[in-house]
């Protein structure tokens, strides 16, 4: 691809506007990266954790019980709630500590919505042998509160952000990094701020994408849906990306919330604009401050969504439907009831949608959803 740019711009997307003190931290972290993606002992090295830590490929499941009540297009999952910690983040979190660990970093830190990122990161640190700070906010500290206690539990420090949210969180995990540059590795979980972050994400979750291809023969069907929910945009970019330039309809879901002035929809309701270090669709008002957002689930909480699934938006190459709470805590009920797997409540958006799109598709027709992450940390 010719995106994005030095600078990580995507068309009018992406870049990196953040404080000068960061500036030649982020520079450096990209002439390393692409010199380190080519290397074959960080690829070995990847592979060997890929396979025997996080238990890589995961497989892809027919939904049997529920295609056949709708008869409809045949339903399949991309089981990334099989992965050891129970969701696509170990993906990132992995790769970016063996990053850490070339850069000789010894303390890393991240933000965390759901929590899932927060598990994955603190796993791999403790894999390493690193020290690792997790900023989460107030509301999904509570809400979340089962993968709180698996951080605690694998020794990593939480530090709370009094009413906050992802946001927040983000926010904090910024400026710690400012007053830290020397010893500190920063592990962002979204393909979302500054360049080159979103690169870095979409590589290290493309595998999604690419097991696919030796997964599913894409020829014995005639139409093909890939539907994934969408916050800042790493599990709905790891799994889109291979198929770009295919002509498979890409779907991201985004959490409606309840109303268009409680939603966390930044394509449907947002506008462009600059959060957290790069330039994007976000939620603001007319003054450029950043809206309060709500939605069901933690992981989509969010009010803005990575540069380069902006300019896949932008491009119309891909699609994007905001799908609301009720809809959201039917369909995991529902769900978990006839197929016997319990979604994450971000999952749960894509499959509410596989629902109703499954009325205009036949047997012949594919519907294939990202499961993010699985639901445990949503009962």
């Amino acid at each position: 691809m010719k995106y994005p740019n030095k600078l990580g711009i995507y068309n009018i997307y992406g870049g990196k506007f953040l404080p000068e003190l960061l500036q030649p931290i982020l520079n450096s972290l990209y002439k390393i990266y692409i010199i380190i993606i080519k290397k074959k002992f960080f690829k070995i090295e990847l592979i060997k954790y890929y396979n025997l830590f996080i238990g890589r490929p995961t497989s892809v499941y027919y939904c049997k019980n529920i295609s056949n009540i709708l008869k409809g297009g045949k339903i399949f999952l991309k089981r990334e709630d099989l992965n050891f910690t129970g969701a696509h983040k170990i993906n990132n979190s992995i790769g970016q500590i063996i990053i850490s660990k070339i850069l000789k970093k010894k303390r890393i830190i991240c933000e965390t919505g759901a929590g899932m990122h927060g598990v994955a990161t603190t796993t791999a640190c403790c894999l390493f042998n690193l020290e690792s700070i997790i900023y989460m906010g107030e509301n999904d500290y509570k809400r979340q509160n089962i993968n709180v206690k698996k951080i605690k539990l694998l020794g990593g420090k939480i530090f709370l952000i009094y009413k906050g949210n992802l946001k927040e969180a983000m926010n904090e995990s910024i400026k710690d990094w400012c007053n830290n540059i020397k010893n500190t590795y920063y592990v962002l979980g979204t393909a979302s701020g500054p360049h080159p972050y979103p690169l870095i994400v979409r590589d290290l979750q493309s595998i999604i994408g690419y097991e696919i291809f030796q997964q599913i023969n894409f020829n014995f069907y005639k139409k093909k849906y890939l539907l994934a929910c969408v916050g800042g945009g790493s599990n709905c970019l790891g799994f889109f990306f291979p198929y770009i330039n295919s002509n498979y309809n890409l779907i991201a879901i985004e959490s409606g919330g309840v109303s268009k002035n409680e939603t966390s929809s930044s394509i449907n309701f947002g506008s462009v604009g600059i959060l957290h270090g790069s330039n994007s669709f976000i939620l603001q008002d007319k003054y450029g401050n950043i809206k309060k957002t709500h939605s069901i689930s933690a992981g989509l909480d969010y009010p803005g969504i990575g540069p380069e699934i902006s300019f896949y938006f932008y491009k119309n190459r891909v699609f994007f439907i905001p799908i609301f709470n009720n809809e959201v805590l039917y369909i995991f009920k529902l769900f978990s009831k006839i197929e016997g797997i319990i979604p994450a409540f971000e999952t749960a958006h894509s499959i509410f949608l596989s629902f109703k799109l499954s009325k205009f598709l036949n047997r012949k027709d594919l519907i294939l959803i990202n499961m993010s992450g699985r639901g445990d940390k949503d009962l």
